[in-house]
């Protein structure tokens, strides 16, 4: 379980790490092909810095993620590795409620069952 937990994890900070690099640094090209259906053409140029801000917010999702390979003690990277995916898992849903149901399957789908993995991992095994 604890391989599958950290897949899942791995999944979900590249997934991040790609929607960080589309919202700062092609948000006028892959961000308007994905995004062009919900948000006006002439749009993109103008919110450029803001899809940029969020993306670094993404970033530190992904930053986060990916420290909790790194952290030798199991407690520490148990608590790390849950605190990300909980924020990823809060963003979707109320990014899923507010603005897209997609976003809630997209971004949250792969958050709520790397939780689920994570948790179970630590309490179902152990």
């Amino acid at each position: 379980m604890e391989i599958l937990a950290s897949i899942l994890t791995a999944v979900v900070a590249i997934e991040h790490i790609y929607i960080m690099w589309m919202e700062m640094f092609a948000w006028e090209t892959v961000g308007k092909k994905t995004f062009g259906s919900s948000l006006p053409a002439e749009l993109f140029t103008p919110t450029k810095s803001l899809a940029a801000n969020q993306g670094l917010y993404n970033g530190f999702l992904a930053a986060g993620l990916i420290w909790s390979f790194f952290i030798s003690d199991p407690i520490w990277m148990y608590n790390i590795r849950l605190f990300f995916l909980g924020c990823v898992a809060v963003a979707a849903t109320y990014g899923g409620i507010t603005s897209s149901k997609s976003i809630a399957i997209k971004q949250g789908l792969p958050a709520y069952l790397a939780l689920a993995a994570v948790l179970a991992a630590k309490y179902l095994i152990n």
